[in-house]
């Protein structure tokens, strides 16, 4: 049987990330998020906080600065060149984690451009989590101080930061449902369901003793 990924874009406040965890849990495989960039480092050798600055500084350029995008191709360099720690090519490393992971195990990875870095992998599920803005205000208001418009115009940021950091490395658009396998509305579905139409998806796809067959392995 090959590994089964599912990866997972999702809006902040859509539960996407509990979404993952919980299907990780289910399906007896490994969850992937923030983890990625300390693999990255330990890869390539250089400092984990060098990947999560230059995750931040793509994420917040300006518009004018993203009409210079720097589309993932999958060159390496080598320490000896100028670029080395370049946003560029530390998101490389990150990819490079990720087509690994791919090949090993079957794994749920939650962001980092996943989706496109995996396209054209038979055995993916790319995934977008997403909500209207009223319940992505409540989901929000337990991690996060502001209220009202301000806590509206919080999400807002977060999500345009990851829409950059999807085009800049992309090409593409974040929230278009084109890239993405299945597109869920969590306020609808509630977290334990939205699980629940990932595996049902991977069973049609697949076959239907798809996560019986991982789970086997996970024993072996």
């Amino acid at each position: 049987m090959k590994n089964i990924v599912i990866t997972i874009a999702r809006q902040y406040g859509s539960g996407g990330r509990t979404v993952g965890q919980m299907l990780a849990k289910r399906a007896g495989i490994h969850y992937y998020d923030k983890e990625l960039m300390k693999l990255a480092a330990e890869e390539s050798g250089i400092s984990e906080k060098l990947f999560v600055q230059a995750d931040e500084s793509v994420k917040k350029l300006s518009p004018l600065a993203r009409l210079s995008k720097r589309v993932y191709q999958g060159e390496l360099l080598s320490p000896s060149s100028d670029d080395f720690t370049s946003s560029e090519n530390l998101f490389n490393y990150q990819a490079k984690i990720i087509k690994q992971l791919a090949e090993t195990q079957s794994c749920v990875i939650v962001g980092r451009c996943a989706d496109y870095i995996l396209r054209d992998c038979s055995q993916v599920v790319s995934c977008f989590v997403h909500a209207p803005m009223a319940f992505l205000m409540e989901q929000a208001a337990d991690k996060q101080s502001a209220r009202g418009h301000e806590l509206e115009k919080l999400i807002e940021q977060i999500d345009r930061h990851r829409a950059a950091y999807y085009e800049y490395h992309t090409g593409q658009t974040w929230s278009d449902a084109r890239n993405y396998d299945l597109c869920l509305d969590s306020s609808r579905l509630g977290f334990e369901k939205t699980v629940e139409e990932i595996m049902a998806y991977a069973r049609v796809r697949f076959g239907e003793h798809i996560w019986e067959e991982i789970d086997k392995e996970g024993e072996d």
